[in-house]
């Protein structure tokens, strides 16, 4: 299956989690890809795992931090001139960071703000030109099962994904007559190195309410893989008519 041959695909977080998956299954169904990531360790990890599949010939990384302007329009913006294009971009840069919220500090919420919904906001800007100029463009941005369902020390990470969420509804249809889609992913249960450690506050908590959080299919937390997988079919032909909403993908932890 070759949903993506000749099609040019910018991801960022592409270094570790979904985002290094993303990478692997567009490559894999024939893509161009420009995998972004603010470490370098982690984009040599991508390099090589496309390496031993034999597809890093359609593979570039860049290193990019998303929170800052000016480094979004460098490496982004040069990313998508070495591309020759674009039709579509994965957000899949963020941070994942708990405390309690009486506890946070104003750094600590702009760290998480600053990386999670203005990171999205830039690199979705430096890349609408060239979404919108080939006249059939695709943003997948990353909100989170956290921005419609209560996770206990989150708000700050939760306040990010909500209004990631709004942000890409707004942006589905101011752009929709330019032949724009616009969807979110809203991921829940899945196996990454920002689930395995969001950092738990390691007094007064309270387990019982992380409990929620956990699926009820399956044999618990999902791989990055399976999220992917809905990736690349809502940013092929096949989620042609899907835009301005989002999907959740969580196991059932919030049936």
């Amino acid at each position: 299956m070759n949903r993506f041959e000749g099609r040019k695909t910018l991801i960022t977080g592409a270094g570790s989690g979904i985002g290094q998956a993303t990478v692997a299954r567009i490559l894999a169904e024939g893509g161009v890809v420009a995998a972004a990531d603010v470490s370098e360790e982690g984009l040599a990890v991508t390099r090589a795992r496309a390496e031993e599949a034999g597809v890093a010939d359609r593979l570039t990384t860049v290193v990019v931090d998303i929170s800052n302007e000016a480094s979004v329009r460098e490496a982004i913006g040069g990313a998508i001139k070495d591309l020759g294009g674009l039709q579509v971009l994965v957000n899949a840069a963020g941070i994942l960071r708990a405390s309690h919220t009486h506890e946070t500090t104003l750094d600590f919420w702009n760290t998480v703000v600053g990386i999670n919904l203005t990171g999205t906001f830039l690199v979705t800007r430096e890349a609408l030109p060239a979404l919108v100029e080939n006249g059939q463009g695709v943003v997948v941005n990353f909100s989170s099962t956290s921005a419609s369902f209560a996770h206990p020390y989150m708000a700050a990470y939760a306040a990010t994904k909500g209004g990631i969420r709004s942000f890409t509804h707004a942006i589905a249809l101011e752009y929709a007559k330019k032949g724009l889609r616009a969807v979110a992913v809203e991921p829940g249960s899945i196996a990454s190195g920002m689930t395995s450690n969001p950092g738990f506050p390691e007094h007064d908590l309270d387990p019982t309410l992380i409990g929620k959080l956990y699926p009820w299919i399956g044999e618990g937390f999902a791989p990055p893989e399976d999220v992917a997988g809905v990736i690349a079919m809502l940013a092929s032909d096949d989620g042609k008519f899907v835009t301005g909403t989002e999907i959740r993908i969580d196991g059932g932890t919030h049936m």
